[in-house]
């Protein structure tokens, strides 16, 4: 095998901060799914990056960059800016190593991240509406005051601290064949691809690395294609942890030296990958956590792809943004049914059709009965159901319940 020249961190360095970083990180946990091995139709194994401590990989990274720093840099502290798992991340390895943290985020963060990064003893600022807004407070405060700033993802440091992930990986699996992983900046994935091809390729044998991004945030494939990093124009989407505008000059260069494929997924596919997940592995994951496992339901990955691991970037997720998630994901997996049906404005209707429902082993969880719907006659009433069901072959069990009763159901 010819040797592999990447341009981020060689493998010794990985395996240097592997040493330094145990003393914080876990070697997490390497799960099998039976579920997901019968979709993709080869064995699937889930690296459980969201037990981590801190509730992400971000850990990984962060300490071995802090541990870097020369006395004269630790005494002038540190401050980093982020939404999430990267503050808290450096919170955390800042109150290890005794070093001052201050971190930027946006107004609107999260109140559960918001406590974490507190709790973990840094200053929080909040300033601006968005990451990038935080990002430019935190540069500021960095001329200003002197401390070091912290980058998410676009660091050797940084990238070598992930990439311990991929070395636990080929621990864990020897016979692994493809990691598919997230990709927000490019931070893991890079550290991860650099220290799978390096250290298979040293054994004799190749490692396929495949990258998901968010379609709403999906700035590697057109930066691929372009040959260079450039930035794009966002759309809001619940994989907010990977949602960034350009890729990193240092993780562009690797993903695009070490990564063989980079695909997206939308929000229905991310939604119904945490329902899995919760109800077959009985894993709290996060949106941008759960994305390689949307990738497998989407059915975009063909071909042999032999052992297949999934990281699983992170486990940080608002309980208020899990019950959207969730709700979301069952309708997108026809488990949650939502009808309108015209009615003549009669007595009994509204029984009638509920008895239709309960006659085909559907739950109807919420009513919604209006004279005033579009379109409904002046004779007419319309009524919104919202159901339950089992899944799309029951669903279509509940709609052919009701036309075989003369009902003219329409889907929402």
């Amino acid at each position: 095998m010819s040797e592999i020249v990447l341009a981020g961190p060689a493998l010794a360095a990985i395996e240097a901060a592997r040493e330094r970083v145990a003393h914080v990180a876990h070697v997490t946990p390497m799960e099998g799914s039976e579920y997901l091995s019968a979709v993709l139709g080869t064995r699937v194994l889930l690296k459980c990056e969201n037990l981590q401590k801190t509730g992400s990989y971000k850990i990984r990274g962060a300490y071995n960059r802090l541990t870097q720093l020369s006395d004269e840099e630790r005494a002038r502290g540190v401050v980093a800016a982020s939404a999430g798992n990267h503050a808290q991340g450096v919170a955390f390895a800042a109150r290890e190593l005794g070093i001052r943290a201050t971190i930027f985020t946006p107004v609107g963060v999260a109140l559960p991240k918001l406590q974490a990064t507190r709790h973990y003893g840094a200053e929080v600022v909040l300033f601006g509406d968005t990451v990038d807004d935080s990002l430019a407070a935190a540069a500021a405060h960095a001329d200003r005051t002197g401390a070091v700033l912290i980058p998410p993802f676009d660091h050797p440091d940084v990238v070598a601290g992930q990439g311990t992930i991929g070395l636990e990986i080929l621990d864990q699996v020897p016979d692994v064949d493809t990691v598919i992983v997230p990709i927000g900046g490019g931070g893991l994935i890079s550290g991860v691809a650099s220290a799978l091809k390096q250290r298979a390729r040293a054994g004799g044998r190749e490692v396929r690395v495949i990258g998901v991004q968010s379609a709403g945030a999906a700035a590697y494939p057109a930066s691929l294609a372009h040959g260079s990093p450039i930035e794009i124009i966002t759309t809001p989407t619940i994989a907010d942890g990977i949602a960034v505008a350009k890729p990193g000059l240092l993780n562009f260069e690797i993903i695009r030296d070490a990564v063989d494929d980079v695909i997206t997924v939308d929000d229905d596919e991310t939604a119904k990958a945490l329902v899995v997940l919760l109800e077959r592995a009985k894993l709290v994951v996060e949106p941008a956590g759960a994305v390689g496992v949307a990738a497998i339901l989407s059915r975009q990955l063909i071909g042999d792809l032999g052992t297949t691991v999934v990281v699983l970037s992170g486990g940080n997720i608002d309980p208020l943004m899990m019950n959207r998630v969730i709700a979301h994901g069952l309708e997108a997996a026809e488990r949650y049914l939502k009808i309108r049906i015209p009615l003549h404005d009669k007595p009994g209707e509204l029984a009638r059709t509920s008895e239709l429902v309960a006659e085909a082993n559907a739950n109807v969880v919420e009513v919604l009965h209006t004279r005033h719907g579009s379109g409904v006659s002046i004779t007419q009433v319309e009524l919104e159901l919202h159901i339950e069901t089992r899944g799309p072959e029951h669903a279509d069990q509940v709609l052919g319940k009701l036309r075989g009763a003369g009902y003219e159901p329409r889907v929402v």
